[in-house]
């Protein structure tokens, strides 16, 4: 039976979020839980939002988050839902289903992880909907599809040795292909200085319609070959209907900002929810920048700007933290 994943911007059911729970990633767990529920809150005006909360994270949990956000109760190890949660599929007869990619915490860089492993089956035992397992290790931040059968990725995360040694870029290709109905994967280059994910795509780019590509451009001038180089490869590729990708630019945010190493600077990072598109800031001029660009691509969706500071600082933005649930 066939499955095909939905883009963003298709209607949701729901947004899916896990609750920030991992010791040491963030200097201030409380602003970090400020946050979550921030981001969980603006997209509940949008759309119901499920948080997974591990047990004795409940109280604390409730206290931000308040009555409108529903929880799920279940052990986890870390907070990022977009890559241990489901990848929700549906096939030709409007049946709902969830690709579970083997997650190894990227590339084993965090432990434990037994938990998170386990996480996208069980929120789908939760829903009553059939969980899809994949032998290939993969996050749903390292991938995004158009729902016209393309679908971005970088070469520097799926193939890397830290996930899948034993695969060849072609196996790669044609799992993702065969899991989530895409009929060409567009491989790009990955960030080289993103040592938490290895170069997740959704911080770099992302489809905001068929044949239409948001692209992060450097902030600062030592960047700049790099990311000449990311609109070199979005150009040379055609998408699955053969149509040439057309480029919409958004900047950085400058790295002045950034707390720690694993800061998360990108607007790209954003999430569309229905109606809207659920943006980072960060306090800087470059907010506004981002604001009007996210407008021109989607002129139909409210922007709504959510501080992400405290998030940005354990590695991830808006996108990384969240997972949509398709309407069926």
């Amino acid at each position: 039976m066939s499955y095909k994943m939905p883009p963003e911007w298709a209607a949701h059911e729901r947004t899916w979020m896990a609750w920030p729970c991992r010791d040491g990633m963030w200097t201030n767990s409380d602003a970090t839980a400020r946050g979550y529920a921030d981001v969980a809150h603006a997209i509940r005006d949008a759309e119901p939002v499920t948080m997974v909360v591990p047990p004795e994270e409940l109280e604390r949990a409730r206290h931000f988050l308040g009555s409108d956000i529903d929880i799920l109760e279940i052990p986890i190890d870390d907070s990022w839902a977009r890559d241990s949660g489901p990848n929700f599929v549906i096939n030709d007869q409007g049946e709902l289903a969830g690709v579970c990619f083997t997650f190894n915490a990227w590339g084993g860089k965090y432990e434990p992880h037994d938990q998170d492993a386990l996480m996208a089956a069980r929120i789908l035992e939760h829903i009553g909907v059939p969980a899809i397992k994949s032998e290939l290790i993969a996050e749903g931040g390292g991938l995004c599809v158009d729902g016209e059968g393309s679908l971005l990725t970088t070469d520097t995360c799926f193939p890397n040795a830290n996930r899948n040694p034993d695969w060849s870029r072609e196996q790669i290709d044609d799992e993702l292909k065969r899991q989530l109905g895409v009929e060409k994967v567009l491989w790009l280059p990955g960030d080289p200085l993103d040592q938490e994910t290895d170069g997740h795509v959704d911080g770099l780019a992302a489809f905001c319609a068929p044949g239409k590509v948001i692209l992060e451009t450097a902030g600062e001038a030592s960047r700049e070959p790099y990311f000449a180089e990311l609109r070199a490869a979005i150009e040379s590729h055609t998408d699955a209907q053969g149509r040439s990708l057309q480029v919409f630019e958004l900047p950085e945010a400058e790295s002045s900002i950034a707390v720690g190493e694993r800061f998360c600077l990108s607007y790209v990072n954003f999430y569309i929810a229905n109606g809207a598109v659920i943006a980072p800031s960060y306090g800087v001029p470059s907010d506004d920048v981002a604001r009007e660009r996210l407008q021109d691509c989607f002129p139909d969706r409210d922007i709504v700007m959510v501080p992400i500071a405290a998030i940005a600082e354990g590695g991830g933005g808006i996108h990384c933290i969240t997972q949509q649930q398709p309407a069926v």
